[in-house]
């Protein structure tokens, strides 16, 4: 076996043994919504290389799904479309299904006589949930492929983290082994047939986005873009992202969350550009370490812990301080609505709200403030979870992600963190104010550019 078919095989696992139908090997993309660096349609276009199958790509589309909104959907479907047009010259075949796939993927498939279903990984419960009920279904062969972790998430580790400290040992084995080029999918020799109830995609997504109550997103969507925007940052931001990523008044983070979220850019791809950089070392690896052992950390928390979105998920050290404190007086308390409104007595947290609900997306080190001040101005650890978890999954493009429910459990939980002198309410939560804010950066003028922005 090659090297190509070693990296795409060992990316792969079987979740339904199944027997094979005569039909075309079927890739239902879900987390990972792009054509290039996909080892998902790699794995799938192998397959149906060898069995001499067509190859189809299939989409479900739930227009209700949890905490999604319609900038969401906007920025999903444009970059549908793109992706639509680009496997037309491949002859790879895509589909638009209108339901929830443990709903229609089975009788969908039956009618294709399927050869095999291929889907990409993605630790969140709903979609563990679909993948469970779709494997008690199906009667042919069902594959996951992990394409948005550069070390899949069941290779690099079989528990749950404590902290970054015990997965980066894990990554150092085992990154020089899985970082590499990726090769590009080719056209397709075979036919894919007509599938029955599918939708036209192009034109049902066409009007989905004219009712879409939303203007254009600020960011551009899709695969093309996703590529652009990664290479301005490693030309023009990466050599500056270590001194300039905490200061919300600097352009210094990569702006790339969003195209990760949707899958329109891989991370392994970004990850090899940054490697092969013509910059130091001491350069390239703290977004490295950001974008490796930081973000296939809270793939590691959302899949190997159940309740990665409720307090019994905080660690024990965590529960127990909180606990102790869930009735210690609170100076501040405000309803869902009031946060929702950038409505508290503190400038920089309505800041904060008004540039997520303004631009889709909130500085890193500012979230933490944000969602931490959600627990000082709540009544209890549970209702700031809840409250911090609805602002985030509604108003940030990169919201329901793995990296959101991690961030927010580790402000609010202390999920990856230790213990901190210990103090009301937080108990020994690391807090954050305002006042550390203003040794950071000039906090007057962040707050001047959101309320001046148009």
């Amino acid at each position: 076996m090659n090297r190509r078919n070693i990296d795409i095989e060992r990316r792969s696992r079987r979740l339904v043994e199944g027997r094979r139908g005569e039909g075309p090997v079927v890739y239902w993309m879900s987390r990972d919504q792009r054509i290039a660096d996909n080892w998902a349609l790699l794995w799938a276009q192998q397959e149906a290389l060898v069995r001499r199958k067509g190859l189809l790509v299939v989409f479900c589309l739930i227009t209700d799904y949890p905490g999604a909104t319609w900038p969401h959907y906007r920025f999903m479907l444009e970059g549908l479309l793109e992706l639509q047009e680009k496997l037309r010259p491949l002859n790879i075949g895509f589909r638009l299904l209108e339901q929830s796939p443990e709903e229609i993927l089975p009788g969908f498939l039956q009618q294709l006589d399927a050869h095999a279903l291929v889907s990409d990984f993605d630790p969140l419960r709903i979609k563990q949930q679909w993948k469970k009920q779709l494997g008690s279904s199906l009667p042919m062969p069902f594959y996951e492929v992990d394409t948005h972790n550069i070390i899949p998430a069941w290779t690099i580790s079989n528990k749950k983290e404590y902290a970054a400290y015990t997965l980066r040992p894990k990554v150092n084995r085992l990154l020089a082994d899985y970082l590499s080029d990726i090769p590009a999918v080719q056209y397709h020799p075979f036919e894919h047939p007509a599938s029955p109830a599918a939708v036209d995609a192009g034109n049902f997504i066409e009007k989905l986005l004219k009712q879409s109550p939303t203007g254009k997103s600020r960011l551009q969507p899709g695969e093309a873009a996703a590529e652009g925007a990664a290479r301005n940052f490693l030309h023009n931001k990466l050599q500056d992202y270590s001194s300039s990523r905490n200061n919300p008044c600097l352009d210094g983070q990569s702006g790339l969350s969003p195209y990760l979220h949707f899958g329109q850019l891989s991370p392994q791809r970004l990850a090899w550009m940054v490697s092969q950089s013509e910059l130091p070392a001491d350069i390239k690896e703290p977004y490295l370490e950001e974008l490796v052992v930081r973000r296939e950390l809270s793939d590691n928390f959302c899949y190997y812990e159940p309740a990665y979105d409720c307090f019994a998920g905080f660690p024990e050290w965590a529960r127990k301080t909180l606990d102790q404190h869930r009735y210690d007086p609170r100076e501040h308390l405000y309803s869902l609505s009031e946060f929702e409104a950038g409505g508290t007595h503190e400038k920089l947290w309505n800041a904060c709200q008004r540039d997520l609900l303004q631009s889709g997306k909130l500085h890193g080190y500012l979230r933490m403030y944000w969602a931490k001040k959600i627990l000082e101005w709540t009544s209890d650890p549970e209702t700031a979870l809840h409250y911090a978890l609805t602002l985030n999954d509604r108003y940030s493009l990169d919201g329901r992600d793995p990296n959101g429910y991690a961030g927010i459990a580790w402000s609010i939980g202390g999920v990856h963190d230790r213990a901190w002198r210990e103090r009301a309410v937080f108990g020994k939560i690391r807090y954050m104010n305002e006042a550390g804010c203003r040794r950071k950066f000039d906090v007057d003028g962040y707050i001047r550019s959101v309320f001046d922005k148009k």
